[in-house]
């Protein structure tokens, strides 16, 4: 079972929202955590998440953007609005090195009626935590493990679906540092061997966060694929433009890397999978055009979900 951990922003929203059917027929479960304060594109997507009745996780107490002080319209407008009657959800809690004991408990006590997904994200306390949960005895689904393994900590936490969901991006400073290809993950071929259910990633984002940003002085196109090489372990291959120097010409840059890509999916022996996203990439060079950072972006995301229902055979 695969659960993408995605970011409440416009494109990762408007992935969702135009891949709901398929991922509630592959069976996925999305992690979602809202990032912004005003929720029209995260109401389309839930909506489209809900008609498709895809089950998710909706992480209730952000650790990013604009929510993280005040997450009260989340669950005024959101949760116990719009979600009301949905009930093939979970409500996320996000458990960080900063919190304490007592906001579980809070949580747990105030919330008996929620399905919730645990997130443990660096939280320490786990004999504790294990005993709250024991004596509380809230609704829990999951309990979602972010990160390095930790199995001393992990261990106590048995008899629910366990999750392990690793970031196997590594981020650059800037895009020219990207290497042509690098690992990725393998988390798909070995979760089960470390004792989880299931697994998950940031997909080809990665783990920070980032709100906005500059001009793109290089533009990067990120792809995932089964390297044959090693066992078909993901990696990711990193298409990048010829010009690194200047902010201008974005479109000339963008199709500078898209060429690359291009060369690279109609080699004979080409190891990357022909998704849809990858079709339309195709597209987008056959026709010139470019759409811009952010839809570029999404294809990229949407790749790497096609690519996981490729290797887990559900299409």
């Amino acid at each position: 079972m695969y659960y993408p951990f995605v970011r409440g922003k416009q494109f990762e929203l408007m992935m969702l929202r135009e891949k709901a059917i398929q991922i509630a027929t592959w069976g996925f479960i999305p992690v979602i955590e809202p990032v912004k304060g005003n929720f029209p594109a995260l109401n389309r997507a839930l909506d489209e998440l809900v008609k498709s009745k895809c089950r998710f996780i909706l992480v209730s107490n952000p650790g990013v953007g604009e929510l993280k002080e005040d997450n009260s319209s989340l669950w005024s407008e959101i949760i116990d609005g719009v979600l009301h009657d949905y009930d093939n959800f979970s409500v996320g809690l996000s458990l960080t090195a900063e919190d304490k004991l007592e906001s579980a408990s809070d949580f747990f006590n105030n919330h008996k009626d929620k399905r919730t997904a645990v997130i443990h994200n660096g939280f320490s306390e786990g004999v504790k935590l294990s005993a709250l949960i024991a004596e509380i005895k809230p609704n829990l689904t999951e309990h979602i493990f972010v990160g390095t393994e930790r199995t001393l900590y992990q261990r106590h936490f048995k008899g629910i679906l366990r999750v392990l969901i690793q970031d196997g991006f590594e981020s650059q400073t800037a895009n020219k540092h990207y290497p042509p290809t690098e690992p990725f993950s393998d988390i798909y071929l070995t979760y089960q061997e470390r004792g989880f259910d299931a697994f998950g990633d940031y997909l080809m984002v990665g783990s920070g966060f980032k709100d906005g940003g500059g001009p793109a002085y290089a533009i990067a196109i990120h792809l995932t694929f089964a390297n044959p090489d090693a066992e078909n372990a993901i990696a990711i291959n990193h298409y990048l433009s010829d010009q690194v120097d200047t902010p201008k010409d974005p479109a000339g840059k963008f199709l500078e890397a898209l060429s690359k890509l291009v060369n690279d999916v109609e080699r004979k022996d080409s190891p990357i999978f022909q998704s849809d996203a990858v079709k339309e990439y195709l597209q987008l060079y056959k026709d010139q055009h470019f759409p811009g950072l952010g839809y570029v972006k999404k294809l990229s995301m949407q790749h790497h979900i096609e690519l996981m229902a490729h290797l887990l055979g559900k299409g």
